[in-house]
């Protein structure tokens, strides 16, 4: 963003959606008509700008974020590319954590696909507005309108059709803008045709005019010039439409809907036209607020910052990454305030103050160096020593920490050894920088075996790790058999007893408490009360009971497996005068808490993954058959042309390999897609074989 660009005339948007919607090919298309490149890359043969890593250009997906800027009619875009592979859902997380807004794809042969569905919730989450581009209406199959009643049926939002698709015959030649009653057309495929704007076609008046009706309809309710004007039965100019969908898209009471076909580069001029004129900038969204820090102390004081050059500093660092040039770069989100090149920061959520040596605008993996970063950008610094995803860089003066990022757990672990001794402080040093860069990914010794375990979302994400150690950091590994992540929880209420009685040399100690432990609300994981009041047990020595029961919590009497869902109640306790501790009754709640599991009837649990598969109608019944092999159940079924969609639940451990036998008994033709569920109990064989008895 350059010094004379208005902050208001800037726009951060990521584009979102499920695996194969055309992301990065929408990206490559919006890069060219900016002029940001001249040449336009293509995600199937390896020359797509945004998907620059190796992984990425051989398996034809994105991995990572990837962040450009560009311009278009004066404003300025800045674009996050993110994965749709579940396996990577962390990196649309954080992304979308500091985006203003998004455009989320949908295949319009297949509309709204599961991970579709998990980024939407994402983007829910973050209060993130956002537009939705039917793309691949050139396929055989597709169908605009089945998209519109997708998006409601199934996101749950308000669909606002601001285009109709108009096809010659069988052939998509181009676009209807309802709000402007113009068609968009294009006379061939090329990436250099232009396109014609011409009026309604004669074939789609009926049609455009029911759907501008009911534009009008919903738009009506929203704003009383607008339904003034509908009463008198005035005409509506389009610059009033655009101001009120683009106050209804900010305020997340609509969605509009565009289409197109990026492949066959129709459309997207228009979809960047709508990002100008409906998606919001930095100043169209709420203040960004942290908590006010004093000292090392974060309190609980909420401070703002609007997104202004002239407020204090206030940036997120959402994401780490390892550059083979320029070392350690931290991609920024600046909220307010400005960022100079050679200038001294703050880490609050650390304490500990940083220097800013360069500031780095991304096009992907190529870099340009400003001297200055402002309110709303976003752009990587290099030299900012001890930061991790989620810290907060301000000024020293005015401090403040806002919003963590939160990253699911890791459900598959396998284990990973150097091949060679030399491989073996290498490995520890890159695995330890590929954690750094993902939140998502962890490495722990396993304290019983002595293996170092590496931690995913899934395979495809572990075997991404292994081919980066070996190709970017040259370190050979071994890795073993995926193990699951099993989780420990209780089935009934139950309570016990924990004491900590020790008397002899130095100071005695007496801790004495009773904890009942109860099945807590599916993910609610661990919750304390107590039952005592303050004269029976002080209220440090409540806080110590509570500790340690938390502390009990991350190993399960079963088989030491971190445990969910458990609800502690403190019952009674007690105190003796001159001897109880806050260490005793430490260690009096987890023994309370070890042995109140124990006779609650503890259960194992295992990682559940909700699965589509979509194979050709010949197969289904081979598909089910393998589904009940493997233990899953079949939940639904939809019929969509000669493609049959199957929705089930089957347990992650009986998944690995499952990709390669569905293209064994489908002949190639099925692929599936997996996103993690819930937690449930396991089968008395997997119990037997994993606690032993």
């Amino acid at each position: 963003m350059s010094q004379q660009s208005p902050i208001s005339m800037v726009r951060n948007i990521g584009i979102m959606a499920h695996i194969d919607a055309g992301k990065t090919t929408t990206t490559e298309r919006i890069l060219f008509y900016t002029g940001r490149t001249h040449k336009v890359g293509e995600v199937h043969d390896g020359t797509a700008v945004m998907d620059w890593m190796a992984q990425e250009q051989e398996r034809g997906i994105t991995i990572t974020s990837a962040a450009t800027t560009c311009t278009w009619a004066d404003h300025v875009i800045n674009i996050i590319d993110t994965p749709g592979h579940v396996d990577f859902t962390a990196e649309v997380e954080r992304s979308l954590r500091v985006l203003d807004g998004a455009v989320a794809l949908l295949d319009s042969v297949a509309g709204v696909e599961p991970q579709t569905e998990t980024v939407w919730r994402q983007a829910n989450k973050y209060k993130v507005p956002r537009l939705v581009y039917a793309n691949k209406l050139d396929r055989v199959g597709a169908n605009f309108d089945r998209c519109v009643e997708m998006v409601a049926s199934r996101l749950g939002a308000s669909p606002l059709v601001l285009q109709r698709p108009y096809f010659d015959g069988p052939e998509f030649r181009g676009v209807v803008d309802l709000v402007r009653e113009t068609a968009y057309v294009w006379s061939s495929d090329s990436v250099d045709s232009n396109f014609e704007i011409q009026g309604i076609p004669q074939s789609m008046l009926e049609e455009c005019q029911i759907a501008r009706e009911e534009l009008l309809d919903t738009l009506s309710g929203m704003d009383d010039e607008l339904l003034e004007l509908l009463l008198e039965e005035e005409p509506v100019a389009p610059e009033l439409l655009e101001r009120v969908i683009r106050a209804a898209t900010i305020e997340m009471a609509v969605v509009p809907m565009l289409c197109g076909s990026s492949f066959k580069n129709k459309g997207v001029q228009q979809l960047l036209d709508a990002i100008i004129a409906y998606l919001p900038s930095p100043v169209d969204i709420a203040s960004v607020s942290g908590f006010k820090v004093k000292g090392k102390q974060i309190t609980e004081e909420v401070v703002t910052r609007s997104p202004s050059d002239d407020e204090p500093l206030a940036a997120l660092a959402f994401k780490i990454a390892t550059d083979a040039y320029v070392g350690q770069l931290s991609y920024l989100r600046i909220y307010s305030g400005t960022l100079k090149a050679g200038e001294s920061v703050f880490n609050s959520t650390k304490s500990k103050r940083g220097r800013v040596s360069r500031i780095l605008r991304m096009h992907a993996n190529q870099r340009e160096d400003i001297e200055i970063a402002r309110a709303g950008e976003i752009v990587a610094a290099v030299g900012v020593k001890d930061i991790t995803t989620g810290d907060t860089l301000c000024s020293e003066g005015h401090q403040l920490v806002l919003e963590n990022l939160e990253f699911p757990d890791p459900v598959i672990r396998i284990a990973i050894e150097p091949k060679t001794k030399a491989d073996q402080d290498k490995l520890a040093d890159a695995l330890g920088r590929l954690a750094l860069e993902d939140p998502s990914f962890q490495v722990v010794t396993d304290a019983d075996t002595g293996q170092t375990l590496i931690a995913g979302m899934g395979e495809l994400h572990l075997e991404i790790i292994v081919d980066r150690l070996l190709r970017e950091f040259k370190v050979s590994a071994n890795v073993g058999t995926p193990q699951v992540a099993y989780r420990e929880t209780v089935t009934a209420v139950a309570d016990a007893e924990g004491s900590f009685i020790r008397q002899g040399a130095g100071k005695n100690q007496f801790g004495l408490c009773t904890l009942q432990v109860e099945p807590n609300e599916q993910g609610a994981g661990f919750t304390f009360e107590s039952g005592v009041s303050d004269g029976d047990i002080p209220a440090e020595f409540v806080a110590a009971v509570k500790a340690g029961a938390e502390n009990g919590f991350q190993t399960g009497p079963l088989a030491g497996f971190p445990m969910v869902d458990v609800k502690a109640r403190l019952i009674s306790g007690e105190v003796h005068d001159s001897d109880s501790t806050e260490v005793a009754f430490n260690v009096a709640g987890a023994l309370a808490f070890r042995n109140a599991c124990e006779k609650g009837a503890p259960a194992l649990l295992e990682p559940v993954m909700a699965i589509e598969v979509v194979v050709p109608e010949e197969y289904v019944g081979d598909v089910i058959g393998h589904i009940n092999s493997k233990r899953g159940e079949v939940n639904q079924m939809q019929m969509r042309g000669q493609t049959q969609f199957v929705h089930a639940a089957i347990p992650l451990s009986s998944t690995f390999g499952y990709a390669t036998e569905l293209r064994s008994a489908t002949q190639g033709r099925g692929t599936y897609t997996m996103q993690f569920s819930h937690y449930a109990p396991v089968a008395d064989d997997t119990l037997r074989r994993v606690v032993g008895h």
